[in-house]
Order: C-alpha cells, then sequence, then structure tokens
C-alpha cells in the first residue's frame, strides 16, 4: 500500500523535481504582459501570456530596481529567470530576474517612458525657459574635468571673451554615479548662486554613454534650477531628456560656448558702429533744429508777437458790437409780442366782460356758474359776481 502523503509534502516534492530540471532552471521566455501590479513592497507581480497559454511571474525587488523603463499590460517582453513552485499555494510560477523589451532597446524604450512623462508634466514647456544673460560675468561648465570637450570650451570661451570667469564644476559624464554627480552639481551651482548661465555638457557616445543625461534625477534638477542650463551633449543628432528640459540645447560643447557670450570684438565693433551712428544722428536733429528756430525767427509772430493779440481785441469789440445789438432786437421783439398777448387776454377776460355791465350767476358756496334756468328752482340761493361785488339772492 502506498505511503500517505500532506499537501506539503507533495509540493515540495514537485519542488525539487522542477529544481533539478536544467531547462527551468535557467531559461528566456518570450511573452506579452498582463495584470501587472506593482507592490508596496517593491515587487512586481504579472501574468506572461502568449497566445493560448498564461504563467504566473514574479520579479522581486532586488531584481527590478536595475530596470531602465516601467513595466506596462500589453508590452512584449523577454524574461530572464527559473521556474519554481511557490509551495502554500501549490503553484509554479516564474521568478524573473531579468527583464527587457522585446523588439526594441530596454534604454531606448525608457527614453521613450521618460520623455513622454516630463512632457505631459510641462518640463519641456517653453513658457518655462529662462533667458540666457547678454553679457555673463561668470560662465559655470559641468563636464569632466579630462578630455578634450573642457579644453575646447575654456578655449573658445577664452578667445572670445578673455575676462571672463570660468568655474568648472568636475563630474562623471557616464557610468553608475555620473546622474547624482551632475544633478549635485546642479543643485551646488545654484546653492552658492556664484554663476550667472550653467553649460552641462559632454562629448559625443551611444546611448548608453550618454544615458546619465536622460535620468529623470538629472532632468529635475535642470527644471529646478533658477541658473539659466545650456544642454551641450553628445553631437548634433544626440537628443537626451536633457537638452528638451534645458533653457537651451547647444548642438555641440563647442556651439554651446559660442551661444553663451559674444565675441568681444565684435561688441566693440557693434558699439562703435552705435556711436557713430548716434553722432550722426544727433548732428542731423542739430540742423534740423537750427533750420527751425531759424524760419521762427523770420516769421511775422516772431517779429510781431502783439500784433495777433491786437487782432483779436478788435475782434473782440466787433463781436460785443453785434451782441449788444442782436439783444436790443430780441428786447424790442418781444416787448411787442408781450402786448399782442396781452391784449388778446384782455378780451377774453370775464373781467372786462363784467366791465361792461354783464354779471356772473353762481351757486352760492360753489364755484359752479349757472348756465340755464333748469339749473335751479324755488328757494336757490345764488351769488351774482358783477364788476364791483357779490350780490347775494334767492330765486322766488
Amino acid at each position: 500500500m502506498s505511503r500517505i502523503l500532506t499537501v506539503t509534502e507533495i509540493n515540495k516534492h514537485l519542488k525539487n523535481i522542477i529544481s533539478k530540471d536544467i531547462i527551468l532552471s535557467s531559461l528566456l521566455v518570450r511573452g506579452e504582459i498582463s495584470n501587472y501590479k506593482n507592490h508596496y513592497s517593491g515587487h512586481m507581480y504579472f501574468t506572461l501570456k502568449d497566445e493560448t497559454s498564461i504563467i504566473k511571474c514574479v520579479m522581486f525587488r532586488t531584481h527590478n530596481s536595475a530596470l531602465k523603463f516601467d513595466p506596462d499590460n500589453g508590452m512584449k517582453v523577454i524574461i530572464g529567470g527559473y521556474v519554481s513552485v511557490f509551495e502554500r499555494d501549490g503553484q509554479y510560477q516564474l521568478y524573473a530576474e531579468s527583464m527587457q523589451p522585446d523588439g526594441i532597446g530596454a534604454l531606448h524604450l525608457a527614453y521613450e517612458q521618460l520623455k513622454q512623462k516630463l512632457e505631459n508634466e510641462g518640463l519641456f514647456d517653453k513658457r518655462r525657459k529662462k533667458p540666457l544673460p547678454l553679457l555673463p560675468k561668470s560662465i559655470g561648465v559641468v563636464t569632466s574635468s579630462t578630455g578634450s570637450v573642457i579644453r575646447d570650451i575654456i578655449n573658445i570661451l577664452e578667445r572670445r571673451f578673455s575676462n571672463l570667469h570660468i568655474k568648472v564644476f568636475p563630474v562623471a559624464v557616464q557610468g553608475e554615479t555620473a546622474a547624482m554627480q551632475i544633478s549635485e552639481a546642479i543643485a551646488r551651482l545654484n546653492e552658492l548662486n556664484c554663476v550667472d548661465v550653467i553649460i552641462l555638457a559632454r562629448g559625443g557616445g551611444s546611448l548608453e554613454e550618454l544615458w546619465a543625461f536622460n535620468e529623470e534625477i538629472v532632468a529635475r534638477s535642470i527644471s529646478q534650477s533658477i541658473i539659466p542650463i545650456i544642454s551641450a551633449v553628445g553631437h548634433e543628432t544626440d537628443y537626451t531628456i536633457s537638452d528638451f528640459v534645458a533653457d537651451l540645447r547647444a548642438p555641440t560643447p563647442s556651439a554651446a560656448a559660442e551661444i553663451v557670450i559674444p565675441e568681444k570684438i565684435a561688441l566693440q565693433n557693434g558699439l562703435e558702429s552705435l556711436k557713430i551712428r548716434l553722432a550722426n544722428s544727433l548732428n542731423k536733429n542739430l540742423i534740423m533744429q537750427r533750420n527751425r528756430l531759424e524760419r521762427a525767427t523770420e516769421s511775422v509772430a516772431f517779429k510781431q508777437p502783439f500784433d495777433r493779440i491786437y487782432q483779436e481785441r478788435m475782434r473782440m469789440d466787433s463781436l460785443q458790437k453785434y451782441l449788444l445789438k442782436a439783444l436790443q432786437m430780441n428786447f424790442v421783439n418781444y416787448r411787442n409780442r408781450f402786448a399782442v398777448l396781452a391784449g388778446k387776454l384782455d378780451a377774453l377776460s370775464p373781467l372786462t366782460v363784467m366791465a361792461r355791465g354783464y354779471s356772473i350767476v353762481k351757486f352760492k358756496g360753489q364755484e359752479r356758474v349757472v348756465q340755464s334756468i333748469k339749473d335751479v328752482h324755488k328757494g336757490t340761493d345764488l351769488e351774482i359776481n358783477v364788476r364791483d361785488g357779490i350780490i347775494e339772492c334767492k330765486v322766488e
């Protein structure tokens, strides 16, 4: 009779069998990520699937912290790792130790992801760009202290404007510590506030060699800088995240040195040209004003300044005369109109009628006039208004 096994013993036995399998102990698996979950512990849990099957996967923090990109649902990847059994659940799963995009480089994918993320946050917005100073007194250069880049920049700056202050902040421009050193250099220059503009420079190289300038920590340091920054990384065809975040991108480090400061001789020539133009303009303006003065001295107003005043005085006297005459005529016209209207009013006045012997009969104590014999009856009290008084009477 077979020995009775516990569930735990079965799971352990299966795990031992799978662990001893040469293929399953180290393999590469291609598939599409689904049900992706980034646990708060830092571990990644997801399912890898193809057209017909799925397999559970886990990638612990110790391995996924080295990823240059962020996995997501629907992403096709190639995973390196091993298959084992999770004893508690009796479930076999793929333990991922490495991951790379299928068909596209991990660095290129990480570059595109970070670029899209920072662009959505507005770090590339032109309205955030700070203008470069016209004539910086001091220029900070963040680059490697060795190599041709720093020598080229210093030579060009000294040739264009010999009395500049150049402060070199040496950093590693590639390698694991490069991004942190670059970020700290930018922060330190801002803290000291000892330069007017910063050139972030590096020579050309592959995507891997330029990767420090694609790190998020460098991009955010550039965006937080109060000092304008020129990004001069790689050759003209090389574009890094720092180029998009910086206030200005230069195609090469040498071009950055030419952009940051104009040639001293060109400035001197420009000032001399402006000086000549200013002198010519002043002379031209002086001649124009002298001609105006000469024309003014020959004018009647200059020779007889009170003539206009006398003319206006006589005009005012004439207008005053016409005004008085018009007022008198209006007075006569209105007086005649008043006399005519007064005559008409007097003719229509009841007082005038009463003066000729007529009278007005009203009801006693009222203003109502008696107009017909039908208005009164025997015993009605009346008032007869005559020219010189009122007669009270009663109808008999």
